[in-house]
């Protein structure tokens, strides 16, 4: 589905991204792990239009898109998950989730779509009239998950989603994922959290520098001494 060939990016002087290349097939989830600093959040907002590359292409289904505006990036089927959820707290949980379907104009869909977001996640619905910001950390990042899935997104950018939850909540959150890649999801996961890429991801892209130091499967990720060396930089 996705491919990124030789992608750079730059933050004035300081090269974030160096010549990244890697592939995600459809209906797969694919992890990239890596330190602070590595450029994982700049990489996912790269994808999803928030930031243009000075080299290298973005190809999603067979056709170049990097360059291209956020909400086409929306319109093409990419929706981000960022990191620290943000949510707008002080509107509903619904008005929160059907902002995510602002690109959208088919009304009748937008509806069934969100029940079935309420089937999804019922915490949400239950507090469908709360104020966003009087969630819970784990049910915040349920709701910035839903407001993604609105709209319709063929491939989810997740950032760091077991970042400051409790084990048991992202326990919830995995869960969801392997949920949403059952039914066909293809999934871009970028973690810190080795646990949760090894439970999730097929195959994971681990960063340092701003560059791919190290390929790996998901299953040979925990115990790895070359994950670990990319971690700390030796």
């Amino acid at each position: 589905m996705l491919e990124l060939r030789n992608v750079s990016v730059w933050y004035g002087i300081n090269e974030v991204l160096r010549d990244v290349s890697f592939a995600v097939p459809t209906g797969e989830i694919v992890g990239v792990l890596g330190g602070n600093g590595a450029g994982k959040t700049t990489l996912l907002n790269t994808l999803s239009g928030l930031l243009k590359p000075r080299g290298g292409e973005i190809i999603l289904d067979g056709k170049t898109i990097q360059g291209q505006s956020a909400d086409e990036m929306v319109r093409r089927g990419i929706a981000q998950v960022p990191q620290g959820r943000f949510v707008w707290p002080t509107m509903t949980v619904k008005d929160n989730i059907e902002l995510g379907a602002v690109t959208r104009r088919d009304r009748a869909e937008i509806a069934g779509d969100l029940e079935e977001i309420y089937e999804l996640f019922p915490v949400l619905e239950e507090r469908r009239k709360t104020k966003a910001g009087a969630l819970s950390g784990g049910q915040q990042q349920m709701l910035a998950i839903a407001r993604a899935l609105m709209s319709k997104p063929r491939l989810l950018l997740l950032d760091e989603p077991s970042h400051g939850l409790s084990p048991n909540i992202v326990e919830e959150v995995v869960e969801t994922v392997r949920l949403l890649h059952r039914r066909g999801m293809t999934v871009v996961l970028v973690e810190q959290n080795v646990g949760v890429a090894a439970a999730l991801a097929g195959q994971t892209f681990v960063l340092r520098s701003g560059a791919v130091a190290l390929t790996l499967s998901g299953d040979k990720l925990l115990g790895n001494p070359d994950l670990l060396r990319s971690y700390l930089g030796r």
